[in-house]
C-alpha cells in the first residue's frame, strides 16, 4: 500500500499573494480520492517532528526563532513568507511526513508526502517558500536509526536543491543529484554531487534523454539503500516560474522512467511534491496526481 502523508492544517491567514501556490496542497488528495486513484486508507496525518531530528540539521538558534515566531523581517522575506504559528505547524508536520515516509518505504517499497521536497532550506535560514529541509531531516533519521548506509537524493525541481546541496557538501552518504533550469532561481547555485543545469525551453525530448542516459548509471554507480525524489512539476512549459519547456505528457514519463528505475532495483524511494506554479490550478494539480498515479501503477 503507498503511504501517503498529508498534513490538512492550512494557514488561510496568508496573505492572498501566499495563498496560490499552497491551496495545490487540499486540492490534490482530493482528487486522487475523487477518481478513486486512492482510499482514505493511504492517507496518514503526520505529527511535529521532534526537535532532536530538527537540530539534526538546522541550528539552535534558526529552530529558536522560528518556534517563537522572531524572524526579522528580512528573513522573512527570503523565506518567502510572513511567518504564523500556523506556517510553522504545518512545516512541523510536514517535514514529519517525510521521516515516517521512511519507514513506511523500508515497509512497503515507496511512499509520499502531499507537500515537502523543501529543498532551499539552509540550517540557519530558509529561502523559497522553504523552512525545514524535510529531505535532509530524513536522511538523518534514515541514516541514524534505519541502517541506512547511502542515499541518493533525485531532485527534479526547476530549481536547484541549493540547501539540500550545501547540508551534505561534506557528507560522502548522501549523493545529491539536481536536474534544474540552469538561468533559474537560485541564482546562486551550490555544488550538489551532480548538476545538470537545462537550457530555456528544454523541451520533452532532450530533457527525457538527458534523464535516461543520467540516473541509470548514478543509481548503478552509486548503489543506494534509499532514494528521496523531489517531483516538481515546474519543469512544466505553463509554469510561471520554470523557464523549462515540458508537456504534461513529458512530465509524466519522467515521473514513468524515475519510478520505473528504482523499481528494477528494488530501492525504497520516498517522493515530495516539490513546486508547481502553473496559471491554472487545474494544470498543477494534474501534474502532481500523474506522480501519484504513476507511483501506484509501477509499485503496487
Amino acid at each position: 500500500m503507498l503511504k501517503i502523508a498529508f498534513s490538512p492544517s492550512f494557514p488561510h491567514h496568508l496573505p492572498k499573494g501566499h495563498r496560490f501556490p499552497m491551496e495545490k496542497y487540499s486540492l490534490l488528495p482530493a482528487q486522487l480520492l475523487h477518481e478513486g486513484s486512492f482510499a482514505e486508507s493511504n492517507f496518514f496525518q503526520p505529527l511535529p517532528v521532534n526537535d532532536a531530528l530538527i537540530l539534526k540539521v538546522h541550528s539552535v538558534e534558526y529552530l529558536n526563532k522560528l518556534k517563537n515566531l522572531t524572524l526579522t523581517k528580512r528573513e522573512q522575506r527570503v523565506s518567502g513568507f510572513p511567518i504564523t504559528a500556523g506556517l510553522v505547524q504545518r512545516e512541523l508536520e510536514i517535514t514529519q511526513g517525510t521521516v515516517s515516509g521512511v519507514d513506511f518505504a523500508l515497509q512497503h517499497g515507496a511512499s509520499a508526502n502531499i507537500a515537502g521536497g523543501t529543498h532551499h532550506a539552509y540550517p540557519g535560514h530558509g529561502e523559497g517558500f522553504c523552512l525545514l529541509n524535510d529531505v535532509a531531516i530524513a536522511s538523518h533519521y534514515a541514516m541514524d536509526n534505519k541502517g541506512i548506509q547511502k542515499i541518493l537524493v533525485v531532485d527534479l525541481d526547476v530549481h536547484q536543491g541549493n540547501g539540500t546541496a550545501f547540508i551534505f557538501k561534506n557528507d560522502d552518504r548522501v549523493f545529491t543529484f539536481s536536474m534544474h533550469g540552469a538561468k533559474n532561481y537560485p541564482h546562486h547555485k551550490e555544488k550538489s554531487d551532480l548538476d545538470i543545469g537545462l537550457d530555456d525551453n528544454t523541451d520533452d525530448d532532450t530533457y527525457l534523454k538527458i534523464l535516461r542516459e543520467t540516473l541509470p548509471a548514478l543509481i548503478r554507480s552509486q548503489k543506494p539503500d534509499l532514494i528521496f525524489y523531489l517531483a516538481g512539476v515546474d519543469v512544466l512549459k505553463t509554469d510561471k516560474l520554470g523557464r523549462l519547456g515540458l508537456t504534461m505528457n513529458g512530465c509524466k514519463t519522467r515521473d514513468e522512467i524515475v519510478f520505473e528505475e528504482i523499481q528494477k532495483h528494488e530501492i525504497p524511494v520516498v517522493f515530495t511534491m516539490g513546486g508547481g506554479y502553473s496559471e491554472r490550478i487545474a494544470t498543477i494539480v494534474d501534474a502532481h496526481a500523474n506522480t501519484f498515479r504513476v507511483a501506484r501503477d509501477v509499485f503496487f
